[in-house]
Parts: structure tokens; C-alpha cells; sequence
């Protein structure tokens, strides 16, 4: 499993606030962080989920079917391109 974790800090409401992101596996009912998340006991905090998908089979898979909807569209030009001032109608 990657970890991925960062600390970012936001001015909200005239005080700056910090907020963590990292990953956190669901077990038993119960979701464990990867990483120390330097909490006290007993804190309350918000939390956001956002499943990851790990198989690597899965992402294989998911990149080959973008790569076959990129080769199915259609974004050729067979006439010229237009030029600045006729991409950027000034009238």
C-alpha cells in the first residue's frame, strides 16, 4: 500500500486551522490511520472518506479502457487553425 499523508494549514474564521490527510484501512467497523496522527485522547475530528482502490489488475484495467475511449474520439482538425484574434471575437 502507498502512503500518502500531508499536513496543510488554512485561514478560516480569523484563526488558521490544520488538517491532515492520510490513508486509513476499515477494519472490524473501526477505520486505523497508516500514520501516528498526533491526536490527543478522546479528540474529535471530521472525517472524509474516499475508498482507494488497490489491485493493481483494476488500474491495469481502468488504463486501458481511458486509453481505448482516448483513441475513439475524435479531436482532429483538417482545416487550419484559427488565429488569435479569431479565437478572441473583440467586436
Amino acid at each position: 500500500m502507498s502512503q500518502f499523508s500531508g499536513i496543510f494549514r488554512q485561514q478560516k474564521f480569523g484563526y488558521t486551522c490544520f488538517m491532515q490527510i492520510t490513508e486509513a484501512i476499515y477494519t472490524h467497523g473501526v477505520l486505523k490511520p497508516t500514520i501516528d496522527l498526533g491526536l490527543s485522547e478522546q479528540q474529535r475530528v471530521r472525517v472524509m472518506v474516499e475508498p482507494i482502490e488497490e489491485s493493481p489488475v483494476d488500474r491495469e484495467a481502468a488504463v486501458a479502457r481511458l486509453k481505448a475511449g482516448i483513441a475513439g474520439m475524435q479531436f482532429f482538425s483538417n482545416g487550419r487553425l484559427p488565429n488569435r484574434d479569431e479565437l478572441h471575437d473583440r467586436s
